[in-house]
């Protein structure tokens, strides 16, 4: 075996290279199962339909529209990555924080009435959205520590007591004629997140903002707690085996309600960072609980639960979402791209069986070797 081989089959090995490899083919494969289901549908526009979802922002012809809306896209990518981060913090401690969503609307709630109701400045709407979010997420920890109530029972039920409670608490600044809450350019403009400029770059697109800077910082601050400090270490510790955690002299029910309101802040930041540019007015009789906490799971586990590789599986879980609505509606409807969406998800399951084999695979062509290699040497 040449040297050029033996690297190759070491840069195979890479458990985050293997994960990529199988990140993307989840990806083309979802994308060719989406196709044969848009085939089904109707032939005759499945070849269209499936190009707009892939194109997304490049559907418009002109250059300056087309920067605009890739503007958009990110603005609520930079969202989905903050709601992805929280579910994969939990994650890495042994914790399903299904919750997110959840958590994303009370940040949401908070954020807003902050600025529509008390006409506070962004940067204690956001602190607004952390803390109550993270008081959610601390509720979910506190009952699995001290109660043992699986999280996901609990955040399930969290999820729908937050959307009811937020959308009466919003009630307060709803606009009279209409069923949503109050424009923040009318009513509290202090309280729209700074462009930094970042709107020139798009187009003079106002809704893109800080917002963007502050989801890829969460992103790195995100990765270097889990891999570079003693407090990552605990609870990943805690989350791996909480009584050996226990034994060894760590607080494993201070780990699990800080690891829950840590994720909980993630996803109310996020809410923040989105209902601060401007972008959106929250509906206050919404009986949904916003797609964005749960589309958080998909872009988690799409980026093989690394807080970088989020950033760029949140973008396209969020650009072949966006890309939906340029789908023909009369052969199709919107929620074609999240039926994409759950088909790559659904085979992101299989990223850790494709990992298996591969390593089976160069496990055989090392015997094969090492084999000839012998035989070589005997003769």
């Amino acid at each position: 075996m040449s040297g050029n081989t033996r690297k190759n089959t070491g840069l195979l090995r890479n458990s985050g290279v293997q994960t990529v490899i199988g990140s993307l083919l989840c990806i083309l494969i979802g994308l060719f199962i989406g196709y044969i289901v848009l085939l089904i549908i109707n032939p005759g526009g499945a070849g269209e339909a499936i190009a707009a979802i892939l194109k997304n922002f490049l559907y418009y012809p002109s250059p300056v529209a087309a920067m605009k809306y890739f503007g958009s896209t990110l603005v609520k990518a930079s969202a989905l990555l903050m709601c992805s981060l929280s579910v994969l913090f939990a994650w890495k401690v042994g914790l399903f924080n299904i919750g997110a969503a959840g958590q994303y609307v009370v940040g949401a709630g908070a954020s807003l009435y902050f600025a529509l109701k008390l006409g506070l400045p962004w940067y204690a709407c956001l602190i607004a959205a952390v803390v109550a979010a993270a008081v959610v997420g601390g509720i979910s920890g506190a009952l699995k520590a001290y109660l043992n109530v699986n999280e996901v029972i609990s955040c399930i039920m969290l999820n729908w007591i937050s959307l009811y409670c937020v959308n009466m608490l919003l009630t307060n600044v709803k606009e009279q004629s209409t069923p949503y809450t109050k424009a923040l350019e009318g009513t509290n403009k202090s309280a729209l997140l700074p462009t930094l400029g970042l709107d020139k770059l798009f187009a003079n697109n106002k809704f893109v903002t800080a917002g963007l800077i502050l989801a890829v910082v969460a992103a790195v601050l995100v990765w270097i707690v889990m891999s570079k400090t003693k407090l990552g270490y605990e609870l990943k510790a805690t989350g791996l085996n909480k009584n050996a955690a226990k034994y060894c002299g760590m607080n494993e029910k201070r780990n699990i309600i800080l690891t829950m309101m840590i994720a909980g802040g993630l996803a109310g930041l996020g809410a923040g960072v989105f209902y601060l540019t401007g972008i959106e007015q929250w509906m206050v009789q919404q009986t949904s609980v916003p797609t964005m906490g749960f589309n958080g799971i998909a872009a988690a586990f799409l980026g093989g639960s690394s807080p970088i590789g989020a950033i760029f599986s949140s973008y396209f879980i969020q650009h072949i979402t966006s890309g939906g609505t340029y789908v023909d509606t009369t052969m199709y409807c919107t929620q074609i791209s999240d039926l994409i969406s759950a088909f790559i998800i659904y085979l992101c399951g299989f990223v850790l069986f494709f990992k298996v084999w591969l390593n089976r695979l160069l496990d055989r062509r090392e015997e094969r070797r090492l084999s000839k290699e012998q035989k070589g040497g005997e003769a």
